[in-house]
C-alpha cells in the first residue's frame, strides 16, 4: 500500500511541477559537451569486465559473474519482493512465483533454461524468481539507441539503457527503486569459444538475454522496447498457455550475436522471426551505409529506417516510439537527441561528442542505468554506469 501512495504522490508531485514555467515537460537542457572521458556527477563508476566462456555446460557459463555479484543480485531481489509484497500484500504474489515460474524453465529453449538453472543454483536465489528477472525486460523498460556515420566511414554505436518505469519510486532520494539496485549488477561480458571472443555485451548479472553487443568484426546491435497493445505481456501469457511459436526477444538477440556472422544475416533474422513482443532492433554493421532501425511487431519488420548519408541521413536513433509517429510529449528523448546530433554534425561526430548527447537531458534521465558506446571497426565495447542529478526528469 505504502508504494501504491508513493507512487500516486509522485505523479501529482510531477504533474505540479509540470506546471511551474521551469519546468514544463520533456525538460531539457542545452547540448552538453566535454563529457567523455566520463567523470563528474552524471558518472557513477565504470563496469567491470567478466569471461563467459560457451564451450562449458550451460549451467555453469555464469558462475564467476554471479559468485561475485551473489549480495548485489539477493538485494536486487528482495526489492522485488517488497514491490510484489506492496501490490499483493502477505507475500502471496511471491509465493505463487516461487511454486509456478519453476515450471517454466523446462519451456524455455536451450541453453537459456539451463544457465538460468545454473544462475538459480549458484546464486541461491530461488529458481522462480531467477526466471522472473529475465522476463522483466519484456516489458519494464525505455531506452535511446542510436548510430551514427562519421565523414570517414566509420560507425558509431551507442546506447542509454533505461529501466525501471513504475517499479517503485523513492520519495526521499528521487529516484526508481529498481534502477538503482540494478546498477551494481551492470557488467561487461566476453563471451568466448574456443579460447576467441565470439562476442561483447553490456549485461544485467543474472540476466542471460542479450540487450548491448557486438559481434567481433561484423555487426553492433542494441534493442528497445516498442509500447503495443499486443505486447509483452499477451506473448508471454500465450507462452504459458502452450503457444510457444515466437521467440523471447532477449534470447533473439543473443542468438544472433553469437551465431550470425555478417550485418545481412543479422538483419535477416531480427526481421523475420516471430516474436514473444514488438520491439526496435538497432543494428550497425561494418561498411559505410550499414546501419538500420527494424520496427518489430511480433510477426513482421514494419517501415524499416535505413542509413542513408547520401541523402543527408548520416545517423539512424530510436527511443521507444515509432520514428514515422510523434513521441508522447511526456517522454520525447528523441527531440533533443536529434537536436544534439544535428547540432554536433557529421564532421564533429565521434564517441566523445555521441557521448555527450547520451548525457544530455531528458536523454539521461533517473531511468538511466548505463550507457554503452561501440565501434565495430576497432572492436571495442565500453560502458559506464549513471546518475541524473536533480532536477532531472523521471523518464
Amino acid at each position: 500500500m505504502n508504494n501504491r501512495l508513493n507512487l500516486c504522490f509522485f505523479i501529482l508531485s510531477y504533474m505540479c511541477m509540470c506546471l511551474s514555467a521551469q519546468y514544463v515537460p520533456p525538460f531539457t537542457e542545452d547540448c552538453r559537451s566535454g563529457m567523455y572521458p566520463p567523470n563528474g556527477p552524471t558518472f557513477k563508476g565504470d563496469v567491470s569486465w567478466y569471461t563467459v566462456d560457451l564451450d562449458l555446460p550451460a549451467s555453469k557459463r555464469w558462475t564467476d559473474v554471479i559468485s561475485d555479484k551473489k549480495t548485489e543480485m539477493a538485494s536486487m531481489i528482495q526489492a522485488i519482493r517488497d514491490l510484489a509484497d506492496a501490490f499483493v500484500p502477505s507475500g502471496k504474489l511471491i509465493q505463487l512465483v516461487d511454486k509456478d515460474l519453476p515450471l517454466m524453465v523446462d519451456t524455455l529453449p536451450y541453453p537459456f533454461n539451463e544457465e538460468i538453472r545454473g544462475i538459480a543454483s549458484v546464486s541461491g536465489v530461488p529458481l522462480g524468481e531467477v526466471v522472473l528477472f529475465n522476463i522483466f525486460y519484456e516489458v519494464f523498460t525505455v531506452c535511446t539507441s542510436l548510430v551514427a556515420e562519421d565523414v570517414n566511414g566509420n560507425l558509431i554505436h551507442a546506447r542509454n539503457l533505461d529501466f525501471g518505469l513504475f517499479m517503485g519510486w523513492d520519495l526521499k532520494n528521487r529516484s526508481w527503486v529498481i534502477t538503482e539496485k540494478l546498477k551494481p549488477l551492470v557488467v561487461n561480458i566476453d563471451f568466448t569459444r574456443n579460447g576467441q571472443t565470439v562476442f561483447k555485451s553490456t549485461n544485467f548479472a543474472g540476466y542471460v538475454g542479450m540487450l548491448t553487443g557486438i559481434h567481433q568484426n561484423s555487426f553492433t546491435l542494441t534493442m528497445n522496447e516498442r509500447f503495443s497493445l499486443d505486447g509483452g505481456y499477451i506473448g508471454i501469457l500465450e507462452w504459458i498457455l502452450g503457444k510457444r511459436d515466437g521467440m523471447w526477444m532477449s534470447f533473439l538477440t543473443r542468438s544472433v550475436l553469437e551465431n550470425a556472422t555478417s550485418y545481412e544475416s543479422a538483419k535477416a533474422l531480427l526481421s523475420d522471426t516471430k516474436l514473444l513482443a514488438p520491439a526496435y532492433f538497432i543494428l550497425g554493421g561494418n561498411q559505410s551505409g550499414e546501419a538500420c532501425i527494424i520496427t518489430r511487431s511480433r510477426t513482421q519488420n514494419i517501415s524499416p529506417l535505413e542509413l542513408n548519408v547520401k541523402n543527408g541521413r548520416w545517423y539512424v536513433l530510436e527511443t521507444n516510439y515509432d520514428h514515422w509517429k510523434e513521441p508522447l510529449f511526456l517522454d520525447d528523448r528523441r527531440t533533443p537527441a536529434m537536436k544534439c546530433m544535428n547540432q554536433t554534425t557529421q564532421t564533429n561526430i565521434s564517441v566523445k561528442t555521441v557521448y555527450d548527447v547520451l548525457s544530455t537531458k531528458p536523454v539521461l534521465n533517473k531511468l538511466t542505468t548505463y550507457t554503452t558506446l561501440m565501434e565495430v571497426s576497432k572492436g571495442t565495447l565500453e560502458s559506464f554506469i549513471r546518475d541524473c542529478p536533480n532536477p532531472c526528469m523521471p523518464w
